[in-house]
């Protein structure tokens, strides 16, 4: 970690409290914290780099609330592109059951890559399934390699087709052995810290792949452990009616019932939360990750943001998995999200800062990280660099108005003062080599082996 001056930039979109925007100022980093902004800010000690940011706007770091890394190994599969949920889900179960720890190090290393080029400094990560001896830590050791924040959650699937639920049998735990591995992960691996590149939560993948009694053991585990719960919730239509016809409630009921609600709780998708549920997850400061490509992509409709946003619930964005979206671009989710609200709810339901804001500090927010997704002295040094010099901005009378005219990638990343892209390449590892082997692996696992 150096100590980097970021020159004359042009526009800095902030996300701090009064939202500032602020024009051709610089930038100083020390010890993975903003240190200084300012204009004309002096050189500082010898051994500081510079970074020139004319023609640049500067926004946090993206922060991604909703993701399964594993499957980028599986994109457009056949069978699995014109499903709903439960049916994609039911082709591509087989497939991830042939995956081991190779495959989960690969696969986050090339998704980590890909979300660092759309300007994404922290992400989660739910992975729920285990095969061929793959632990969470396959992950967690090739996150710290890209340099990404990362926040992991040991996710988990106990119920499978025999006794009712979706998965099949040869992808499920016995759920004293997932409890005993969410203590080993979070004791090995959670770090609490302001500065943390690595948070570890708990994650029982659905209402219809776990037990009643499983998520309530897993949300007093989490409070014991002081760790966020995470999980699927109201994806679409079938999730809903699955809760109905096997609970006897909604979903949001369901989650209140058994402890999982409150401010260390987030739920993905939430497409088909009703007026009470979002009222319940406002009063309890409970999160949601919004996923709308992947929405989109499975039919499931567009969920009630402008509704959440109104109601004060917390709302950050998410990729989702690489099989259900194709493409793990957070500014692609951030355009997304502002053109599905204006469809649902009219032109002015979402504006183009609004959009940037969910996607920087709501999710921050969403993931317990208020030291990220804001520009501030004292904030984390998690920041992207955009150029507008080029073909995307030309002509635009607000480039700072990122979701409406791009770039779509960035030109540099930095990570707790870490340059983890720079003039568009990642800089931490061997990019093409991993393709390389990604796209063998790939092959692979579509020839059957």
């Amino acid at each position: 970690m150096s100590d980097i001056l970021i020159k004359n930039i042009e526009t800095v979109l902030t996300m701090d409290e009064a939202r500032q925007v602020l024009k051709n100022v610089d930038l100083r980093l020390r010890g993975g914290v903003i240190a200084e902004i300012g204009p004309d800010l002096p050189a500082g000690n010898a051994g500081e780099r510079r970074i020139d940011g004319r023609g640049t706007v500067l926004t946090p770091g993206l922060v991604n609330t909703h993701h399964h890394l594993y499957q980028n190994l599986t994109r457009a599969v056949p069978g699995g592109q014109d499903a709903l949920l439960f049916g994609w889900l039911r082709t591509l179960y087989p497939i991830w059951a042939r995956m081991g720890p190779e495959h989960l190090q690969v696969s986050t290393q090339l998704g980590l890559a890909e979300l660092a080029l759309s300007g994404c400094t922290l992400t989660s990560d739910h992975l729920y399934l285990f095969p061929n001896g793959a632990r969470l830590e396959d992950t967690i050791h090739a996150a710290a390699e890209v340099g990404l924040r990362f926040q992991p959650t040991r996710g988990a699937m106990s119920i499978g087709e025999s006794a009712g639920g979706l998965p099949p049998d040869a992808l499920v735990e016995r759920e004293g052995a997932i409890l005993d591995d969410m203590i080993r992960v979070v004791d090995s691996f959670h770090d609490a810290s302001e500065a943390s590149m690595c948070r570890v939560g708990l994650a029982p993948c659905s209402p219809f792949s776990v037990s009643r009694e499983l998520m309530r053991d897993t949300a007093l585990l989490a409070r014991d452990k002081g760790v966020m719960l995470h999980t699927h919730l109201a994806e679409n239509d079938e999730d809903v009616a699955y809760s109905e016809a096997q609970f006897g409630c909604r979903p949001g009921q369901y989650a209140e019932d058994l402890g999982w609600t409150g401010a260390d709780v987030w739920h993905a998708h939430c497409v088909k939360l009703d007026g009470q549920e979002i009222d319940l997850f406002a009063r309890t400061r409970t999160g949601v990750a919004h996923c709308p490509c992947s929405n989109c992509r499975l039919g499931s409709g567009i969920a009630p943001v402008r509704a959440m946003r109104d109601a004060g619930v917390k709302v950050g964005l998410g990729v989702d998995g690489s099989a259900s979206n194709d493409i793990a671009n957070l500014w692609e989710e951030a355009r997304q999200a502002m053109l599905l609200q204006r469809v649902a709810n009219g032109a002015d339901a979402m504006s183009a800062y609004e959009a940037l804001e969910m996607a920087t500090r709501g999710g921050a927010d969403v993931l317990g990280r208020p030291e990220c997704g804001r520009i501030a002295v004292g904030k984390r040094a998690d920041l992207a660099i955009w150029d507008i010099s080029g073909l995307a901005s030309s002509g635009s009378w607000d480039p700072a108005a990122l979701v409406l005219v791009g770039p779509r990638q960035v030109r540099d990343l930095i990570v707790e003062g870490r340059q983890v892209v720079a003039n568009g390449q990642v800089t931490t590892l061997d990019l093409p080599q991993v393709i390389r082997r990604h796209g063998e692996m790939t092959r692979a696992l579509a020839n059957g082996d």
